[in-house]
């Protein structure tokens, strides 16, 4: 199965986050974000995977999630 565009996009929304903090977060501003990232944020949220709709924090899960995509991003990107 194919990576669909919803998830690319929380992919690489989980990319934007800060892995070496859990006290750091981010923030989607609906108003100025592209539809597609307030979507993934809103997924990621409902997943159990940040705190808010709009971003806040990673939860356990969500670290793990972002520790697995920067790794599946360093193998892609070997060359």
């Amino acid at each position: 199965m194919p990576f669909s565009p919803n998830h690319l996009s929380e992919l690489n929304l989980l990319l934007q986050f800060p892995s070496s903090s859990t006290q750091e977060g981010i923030k989607v501003h609906s108003h100025s974000a592209a539809p597609e990232t307030v979507r993934a944020a809103e997924s990621l949220f409902s997943k159990g995977l940040i705190t808010q709709k709009d971003g806040g924090y990673l939860t356990p899960l969500g670290s793990e999630a972002v520790e697995l995509t920067e790794q599946l991003q360093a193998i892609l990107a070997s060359s």
